[in-house]
Parts: C-alpha cells; sequence; structure tokens
C-alpha cells in the first residue's frame, strides 16, 4: 500500500496560442489505505486526473508521486497500480479465471500462486461458481465484479476506479457499492474512485475532491464537504435535492448569498412568506417548492419535509423558518465560502 501525493498538478493540451489547460493546479494529499473519490460533473477533468495517476495520461506541470516515490515519468506498469474501467475490458474469448488470471501470467507468477490469488479474489466477490464461464455468460454486476477481482489479484499499491458503476442499473449500483466498501475494509488498499454521481461519492468516500472547471474545489470528508461547502459549487452540487442559494433572503446583506438545506427550513406559523408552486412525495418526506411571496424576487426555494405533515396546498401562502446556526453565506462574486 501506499500514499499519493498530487502537488501542483497540470494538464494542457496544445500549444501556443491553441493551448487548452483542462487542470488547474491540483494539490492532495492521499494517506495509505485512504478510500478517496473524485467527484463532479461531466468535463470537470475528474478522470483526467485519475489517468494521470496511472500513467495514461502525461501530465504537463507538478509532479505526482505513489509511496513516495515520483512517478510522473514512468509507465503505467512501473506505478504498482491496477485500475478498474467503466466498460469492463474483459477478453470475451477467455474464462473468467483466465481474465482474473492474465495478468500475473504475463509477470511469471508462479501457476500455484495464481491459482491461489485468483481463489482467494473470487471468495471475496463471491464469484467463485462463475471462474469457468465466458464474460457474456454473466450479468453486467458479475462482470465488474471480475473487473475487481482482476485488479485484486495483482495486489497493487494503488487502486484506481474510473466510473466503475456507470453501467449498471440503480439496484446493482447500490448492491457494487457495498461491495466495493466490503472489499477496501478487508484489503485496505489506497484507493482513488471516480464517479460523476454524489451519492456515490457521499457514501464511499473516507474523503472527496469536488472538481469543477479542472479546479479542486474541496477536499474534506463527506459529512465536511456536505455540513460546510467550500463555494456555491459544492453546495449545489452535493445534495439532492440541493442546498437553497438565495440572494433576496430576509435580512441577507447586499453582495451575499445565503445558503439553507431543504432539510433546515421548518414550516412555522411564521417566517419567510413563500407561495407554494408545486408538492412533490418521495416516499418518507415531501419537497415542496415555493416562490417569495411578497416581491422579494423571482427564487424558488425547496424545503423537506416528513411525510408526517399534511402537505401545503398548491397557490397557498406557508411560513418556513431556518433552523438556528444552519445559515451558510457565500460572497456573491467569487461564490467562496464566507
Amino acid at each position: 500500500m501506499a500514499s499519493i501525493e498530487l502537488k501542483n498538478v497540470i494538464k494542457r493540451y496544445g500549444s501556443g496560442k491553441h493551448v487548452n489547460q483542462v487542470i488547474h493546479g491540483v494539490n492532495a494529499q492521499i494517506t495509505d489505505g485512504e478510500f478517496v473519490v473524485i467527484v463532479g460533473p461531466s468535463g470537470c477533468g475528474k478522470s483526467t486526473l485519475l489517468r494521470m495517476v496511472a500513467g495514461l495520461e502525461e501530465i504537463s506541470g507538478g509532479e505526482i508521486s505513489i509511496g513516495g516515490r515520483v512517478v510522473n515519468n514512468l509507465e503505467p506498469a512501473e506505478r504498482d497500480i491496477a485500475m478498474v474501467f467503466q466498460n469492463y475490458a474483459l477478453y470475451p474469448h477467455m474464462s473468467v479465471f483466465d481474465n482474473m488470471a492474465y495478468g500475473l501470467k504475463i509477470a511469471k507468477v508462479p501457476v500455484e500462486e495464481i491459482k491461489a490469488r485468483v481463489d482467494k479474489a473470487a471468495k471475496i466477490l463471491e464469484i467463485g461458481p462463475f471462474l469457468n464461464r465466458k464474460p457474456r455468460e454473466l450479468s453486467g454486476g458479475q462482470r465488474q465484479r471480475v473487473a475487481m477481482g482482476r485488479a485484486i489479484v495483482r495486489q497493487p499499491q494503488v487502486f484506481l476506479f474510473d466510473e466503475p458503476l456507470s453501467n449498471l442499473d440503480a439496484k446493482l449500483r447500490a448492491q457494487t457499492r457495498l461491495e466495493i466498501q466490503k472489499l477496501h475494509r478487508e484489503l485496505g488498499i489506497t484507493s482513488l474512485f471516480v464517479t460523476h454521481d454524489q451519492v456515490e461519492a457521499m457514501t464511499l468516500a473516507q474523503r472527496m475532491i469536488v472538481m469543477n472547471g479542472g479546479k479542486m474545489e474541496q477536499f474534506g470528508t463527506p459529512e465536511e464537504v456536505y455540513t460546510r461547502p467550500a463555494s456555491t459549487f459544492v453546495a449545489s452540487f452535493i445534495g439532492s435535492p440541493p442546498m437553497n442559494l438565495l440572494k433576496n433572503a430576509p435580512g441577507a446583506l447586499t453582495g451575499r448569498i445565503t445558503g439553507i438545506r431543504p432539510e433546515h427550513l421548518d414550516i412555522s406559523d411564521s417566517g419567510w412568506a413563500l407561495q407554494v408552486e408545486t408538492v412533490e412525495l418521495l416516499g418518507a418526506e415531501r419537497l415542496v417548492y415555493g416562490r417569495w411571496a411578497h416581491g422579494a424576487g423571482d427564487e424558488l426555494v425547496i424545503v423537506r419535509t416528513e411525510e408526517s405533515h399534511a402537505p401545503p396546498a398548491v397557490g397557498s401562502t406557508i411560513h418556513v423558518k431556518p433552523r438556528p446556526g444552519k445559515l451558510h453565506t457565500f460572497d456573491a462574486l467569487t461564490g467562496l465560502r464566507l
């Protein structure tokens, strides 16, 4: 196992007038055995950053270290990492066993050790009964487990996951998330996991890097990122529904944005007045969407309530109160937390 250190990592494509910088000086220290998720919208640079750690993309500036060794000029095979891709990348003509064993055979690992490693990984991932099958005979979730098994048998210093759950349906994604958590608890290998899904990020990460436009907006635990977002971008990206970001909240100062999570607004007899536009039923909870009732602006405000509360009528006026200590303040120009 090993730590990963990113020092002012930059990525540019092209040169001269046509240069396009896509990663802007990322700095991060990932400790030995830590599971870190890189999350952000499409095109934010998260997969590019992962591929630079893997050695599949050259870096344009800065330094990447794995286990205290600078790897900028090392080939992927020399970095002692194993990568799990979105599309599984299995050999269709090989059995599950041979897919998992292929890298070890190329490395001339003894046959007995190969079998022992594959059997152990298959047991951890509960794919022992499928070792003689071909990938086409497996479900998507089983194929992804084979891809993870192939990474496990290599016994690398670092696991790199590039959106490995994107091709699975919702139920399988939830199940595979649990399997990945169990896998990390058992193996304790330093892991970087890329996703655009903030639910995956919140449930899997010990710490998470939130990317936006090639920049690292925040690096912290899921709780830190959710409860103290560093910017309006983080506040709006992490959380479903997102944080309310209000320019016209009563009492707000000019040039400031007031943030409040929907679950931190309580329907009350007094407080902020909202005219209800619609109500969504989401099982055990409801989302109430309203706008300022007294001409304070055309902002949409979302309130999360429990199923036990009677839903307000569409068109009615309700009052909501922010819970004490739950308001966030951001600079309107920079979007940064104040």
